[in-house]
């Protein structure tokens, strides 16, 4: 039977056929991809939040030295969340050897982690710090 018979059948018994309406069904999906990226967008700008900080360490010359296997240095990590990507970090650890050292580290001399360094002493501190004591002792605001 073809598709102009089976409608003309179905229009005389009364039976309605659906036919889809693509434009409108388009639309939503628009409206849903539109609404699942806004939300992406502003979840991840509030991750973000400290950007300005890691940044503004960068630009003055304070170092991170750390082990990818150190409990510590990925606690000092989460306290960044997603800007730790522009804190100058020096990974010490080698993969594949649980206890070897990069020979970076090695040449700076850097015995424990996390290991702060600060410009212009170079004075160097081996402890993890919250987000206000890195802004207090660097001068870098905090939003």
């Amino acid at each position: 039977m073809s598709q102009e018979r089976r409608e003309r059948r179905n229009e005389k018994l009364g039976i309605k056929t659906s036919k889809r309406n693509w434009r409108r069904i388009a639309v939503y999906a628009m409206l849903i991809l539109a609404a699942f990226g806004l939300a992406y967008y502003l979840g991840n700008r509030t991750q973000h939040r400290h950007d300005a900080l890691a940044r503004c360490l960068t630009e003055r010359g304070v170092k991170m030295y750390g082990a990818y296997w150190c409990p510590h240095c990925v606690e000092q990590k989460e306290k960044f969340g997603a800007s730790f990507e522009y804190v100058p970090y020096v990974e010490c650890g080698i993969k594949g050897d649980l206890h070897g050292v990069s020979q970076a580290c090695k040449d700076a001399g850097i015995k424990h982690y996390p290991t702060w360094q600060f410009p212009p002493t170079g004075e160097r501190v081996e402890r993890v710090f919250t987000l206000d004591e890195l802004s207090d002792r660097t001068g870098c605001a905090l939003p």
